[in-house]
């Protein structure tokens, strides 16, 4: 019978419908804490990291229920598969455990939805220039946007969309309401619908004259790492807009800054940066016309909701010896 790892809270929330799910007696449940707290190997044969398990976990600084959680994995020498609840499994462990054989699935296109909500919520704030308003009306200035200080109007503009999954395509159906035009950016250039084209990575400079903003929803690999740079805010047309709702070494962030300062960039939305959390000296946080949101952009009441679902899809499909939906091996 397979034994199911997760956490105390996930068994609290999910356990009854996990079971109901499943005919009678076919699964076991072990938490992290108890295995944790044991001595010797752990004999789960699936396991679920949930959000809350994460916390408030960074790169940088990885909390104890992360730790603890990992090193539960790591002593699980009969683990057939990890699900996890991130869209992206840059982790090291990750791929230490796919090297173990083990298949660790994403629970990619659950939060697509809501982040392609927050990308088109900032993008019409900094680009009707909301900071700014709301920065004057902290002051209480009366400092209307004419002349030359209008906003620019979205019909028309180009975005360049950097990664094309599920996050991707949905930011891009969503400005073609605005009335702009996407052009999409991955690994192959093969036509997708909803772009006006789509080119490799190795072709972005050709776009970067036509793109009005430059929108990073890609995964981090040696492919993209330092992908928006310098050279690549340069060949922006002036009075361009910037987001990364990526990861934070997608962008490097010093050149990030200077294009703002420098007002190459009109604006920016940035939700991940290369150190989290973001050093209260950082000059990002007092640009005007950035928006600066805490790794959050995907977060909302009805997420766990959506991993979970994908979790039960996975589980049946597991139990019937069918392929696994976000498998990272089988990822294009």
């Amino acid at each position: 019978m397979p034994k199911l790892l997760l956490s105390a809270y996930a068994l609290r929330t999910w356990g009854e419908r996990i079971r109901a799910a499943l005919p009678a007696d076919d699964l076991t449940f072990l938490t992290a804490e108890d295995a944790f707290a044991g001595d010797g190997p752990c004999d789960a044969d699936i396991a679920f990291m949930t959000r809350e398990v994460t916390g408030k976990s960074n790169p940088n600084d990885p909390t104890p229920e992360l730790a603890g959680f990992d090193a539960v994995v790591r002593k699980s020498p009969g683990l057939k598969w990890l699900q996890i609840h991130p869209a992206g499994a840059e982790r090291p462990i990750y791929r230490e455990l796919r090297r173990r054989g083990v298949k660790v699935t994403t629970a990619s296109g659950a939060t697509a939805v809501t982040v392609s909500h927050s990308v088109l919520g900032a993008l019409i704030a900094i680009n009707r220039r909301f900071p700014l308003l709301a920065d004057a009306q902290r002051r209480h200035a009366w400092e209307p946007r004419l002349g030359e200080r209008s906003p620019r109007d979205l019909k028309g503009q180009r975005a360049v969309i950097v990664g094309m999954g599920p996050i991707g395509r949905n930011i891009a159906a969503l400005l073609k309401a605005l009335g702009m035009i996407s052009i999409g950016v991955r690994r192959s250039a093969e036509p997708t619908m909803g772009f006006e084209r789509v080119i490799a990575y190795a072709d972005l400079p050709s776009v970067l004259p036509q793109a009005d903003c430059l929108i990073l929803c890609c995964p981090a690999s040696p492919l993209t790492r330092g992908i928006a740079n310098e050279r690549v805010f340069a060949a922006m047309p002036a009075g361009s807009l910037f987001i990364n709702v990526s990861r934070g070494e997608i962008a490097v962030e010093k050149d990030v800054i200077a294009a703002l300062q420098s007002g190459h960039l009109a604006g920016a939305y940035l939700d991940v940066f290369e150190r989290e959390p973001l050093d209260p000296a950082s000059r990002l946080w007092d640009l005007p016309n950035v928006l600066v949101s805490p790794h959050t952009a995907s977060h909302s009441l009805g997420q766990n909701e959506a991993i979970f679902e994908i979790f039960l899809d996975n589980l049946a499909r597991f139990r019937a010896g069918q392929p696994l939906r976000n498998d990272v091996d089988n990822l294009g």
